[in-house]
């Protein structure tokens, strides 16, 4: 590939090369493009069918074979920081409860009573080494066993070792909580990360302190996630916000359906002469982070780096969805810090409700009116042609051919 010609690039990242090596291998790309004026462009422009953002149908389809067999990030590292630390939480409509055992790994069951079905933990945090079920008073440990049925004697002969919480798989990988809805799930978080958990790792997301969290209404979930993965609106729709002083050029490197979506950089061309030691992970981590199929991580400044990790889960209804935002912050949380992330918390709240998803809802009412067949990713929008494609390949996927599927872009620029 001559220099003149960097949206040709195709980079290699393998799954086993650090992180920090990924991350310089795209450092590179981005001066390249730079240098040349250019973007990611596509080889064309992909045309999506409105209804795939409005079909009842396919919308079950998602939530059953995308949001219910692969790994979700339900939780994060900074919740769970010590021996009995817990997580409970309902994501599309199963309860879900995340521990940490004794070993200082994660654990995750199904949050339901093996006795009459109760839930076990009410939804938040909290530290305990017992579970006790507020019905009939059944108790488990942080490992899912049955440690305790009440008036035992009574109640006649159960094999308790057949009757622990249903275990959910689960995995932590660079301060993000990974567990799949069905005890069954076909793939597993490496082979569903694609080697992106060792660049991901380089945010330092382990190390954050939980600043603050609020929950936004919007639209159907790709219409959302589109915006994650769109940097062409920025100056437009953001006019009144952030918007004019940010380019509308985006950059994508994938790890399989998973994608950093960043800009050409300017303040990169310093590193041209500094040696890659001193190249600094400020610079190297810039960008939008986004985790297939809901999950985006941006970086901001509120008294010191805060990160916004967006949880985009789908609604009841095709045209609804829910997105968590929990505030994760790279400093000890001092008074005026929390001052400055509360303000930062109410401004991203109007930035997403009453920009991105004001315009998004609208989109769905429109595309609802059968006014459109199809709508138009152009050859500068790699990244939500990507998502849709990958959308389309999951849902024709079946179990067995699941971690093939994974397995084909591991480590693997498109």
């Amino acid at each position: 590939m001559g220099a003149e010609k960097p949206c040709h690039l195709r980079v290699e990242l393998a799954a086993q090369a650090s992180g920090r090596s990924a991350l310089v291998e795209m450092a590179r790309r981005n001066l390249a493009h730079l240098k040349a004026g250019t973007v990611d462009r596509a080889p064309s422009i992909h045309r999506v069918p409105a209804r795939h953002y409005t079909d009842p149908e396919r919308a079950r389809l998602e939530s059953e074979r995308i949001f219910r067999r692969l790994p979700l990030v339900l939780g994060f590292s900074c919740e769970l920081r010590g021996e009995g630390a817990y997580k409970a939480i309902e994501a599309l409509g199963v309860p879900v409860l995340i521990v940490r055992a004794a070993d200082g790994g994660v654990r995750a069951f199904l949050n339901v009573c093996s006795h009459r079905g109760a839930i076990v933990a009410p939804d938040g945090l909290g530290c305990a080494r017992r579970f006790s079920c507020p019905y009939h008073g059944w108790t488990y440990d942080a490992d899912g066993a049955l440690v305790g049925i009440a008036d035992r004697a009574d109640f006649g002969e159960v094999d308790a070792s057949r009757l622990g919480l249903t275990p959910l798989p689960a995995a932590e990988r660079a301060g993000l909580v990974f567990v799949a809805l069905r005890p069954d799930a076909p793939l597993d978080v490496d082979a569903f990360l694609c080697g992106y958990g060792e660049v991901l790792a380089e945010l330092g997301l382990e190390r954050c302190h939980l600043a603050g969290r609020q929950t936004v209404a919007g639209p159907g979930w790709k219409i959302a996630y589109d915006g994650y993965l769109d940097f062409y609106h920025l100056p437009i729709l953001h006019r009144g916000s952030f918007g004019p002083r940010i380019p509308s050029k985006a950059l994508y490197d994938a790890f399989g359906p998973h994608q950093r979506v960043s800009m050409p950089n300017p303040s990169l061309a310093r590193f041209e002469s500094l040696p890659e030691e001193d190249w600094d992970a400020e610079a190297l981590t810039s960008g939008v982070w986004t985790v297939f199929p809901h999950v985006s991580i941006a970086d901001f400044q509120a008294g010191g780096k805060l990160y916004m990790v967006s949880q985009l889960f789908p609604g009841a209804r095709a045209d609804e969805s829910v997105t968590v935002q929990s505030f994760l912050a790279t400093e000890a949380l001092g008074e005026e810090q929390q001052a400055a992330i509360a303000e930062q918390m109410r401004f991203l709240a109007h930035v997403v409700r009453d920009e991105d998803y004001f315009t998004g809802l609208r989109i769905q009412r429109a595309l609802e009116t059968g006014a459109r067949r199809d709508v138009l990713f152009g050859c500068n929008e790699w990244g939500g042609q990507r998502f849709h494609r990958f959308v389309d390949a999951v849902l024709e996927t079946e179990d067995a051919a699941l971690p093939a599927l994974f397995g084909a872009g591991s480590g693997r620029r498109e």
